[in-house]
């Protein structure tokens, strides 16, 4: 694994240049968003799977980053929280017992288990949540988050050792980190990420896993993701599948343009 990680190299200047791009893919997804809904395309709940998901922001980001998806999927029929914690810094004392306790609670209330979404940083929290708590969370989508090869496969890590006061993880940290969470899982990455490498987001299979998992590749910036008209699209499709009923995502007709790789596990 060592050895892997170590030919993964952060996105070069001109990929992070390419993040500068972000501001039209924020100004597009406002655009598109009561168009498409006037259109209907928009994939939307069937009747047993309106329910609570939690939106989680990437480092140095807060809940703000990630109102305009939270209120996508408001609209769409979900009732969708915030992580309410500030700004991201990083797992600092009592940021991960905030969170058991939100999912612990949602569920508790709702009586279903939540579905969790996590844009970059804030994806590794939804895998790990996933993991230790998976009786409580209905599927995991994450955008742009880097959760294996070496930290040092993003543009972020100094800012992540600085903001969290924490030292990179080691070896064993990272193999725990990479492996699948055991519910639904759908990651969405971009080639032309500027801030993580995209091998980092890639979920790859290990013998003993048996939940379903996808990698799905959309054009798209670090910084934009998270409101890129293709990602939404991916997130309400997932989304609206009924438990127990997973099936890998396929671009509908005439959008196939919108995406690049898909790969699904089983």
């Amino acid at each position: 694994m060592t050895d892997r990680s170590a030919r993964i190299r952060a996105p070069n200047p001109f990929l992070m240049a390419l993040e500068a791009r972000a501001p039209w893919e924020w100004g597009s997804a406002l655009a598109a968003w009561p168009m498409l809904r006037l259109a209907g395309v928009w994939p939307r709940p069937r009747e047993d799977s309106p329910h609570h998901v939690i939106v989680y922001p990437g480092l140095a980001a807060g809940d703000a980053s990630t109102q305009p998806l939270r209120g996508f999927l408001t609209d769409l029929g979900y009732t969708v929280h915030g992580w309410y914690q500030g700004m991201n810094r990083g797992p600092r004392a009592g940021v991960l017992d905030r969170m058991r306790e939100q999912i612990a609670a949602v569920h508790r209330d709702s009586g279903e288990p939540v579905s969790l979404i996590g844009w970059s940083l804030g994806g590794v929290y939804a895998r790990e949540m996933a993991k230790e708590i998976p009786q409580a969370v209905r599927s995991v989508i994450t955008l742009g988050t880097p959760f294996s090869h070496s930290p040092r496969a993003t543009n972020a890590w100094r800012v992540y050792a600085v903001l969290s006061g924490e030292t990179l993880p080691d070896e064993l940290t990272l193999h725990k980190l990479s492996e699948a969470p055991p519910v639904p899982y759908t990651s969405l990455y971009s080639r032309t990420d500027g801030v993580v490498a995209w091998q980092a987001s890639v979920q790859r299979h290990r013998a003993g896993h048996h939940e379903p998992f996808e990698n799905i590749e959309v054009f798209a910036s670090h910084l934009g993701i998270g409101v890129n008209p293709a990602a939404w699209y991916v997130i309400a499709d997932r989304l609206a599948q009924r438990r127990r009923e997973w099936r890998p995502f396929a671009p509908p007709a005439g959008t196939r343009f919108l995406y690049g790789t898909v790969k699904h596990d089983p």
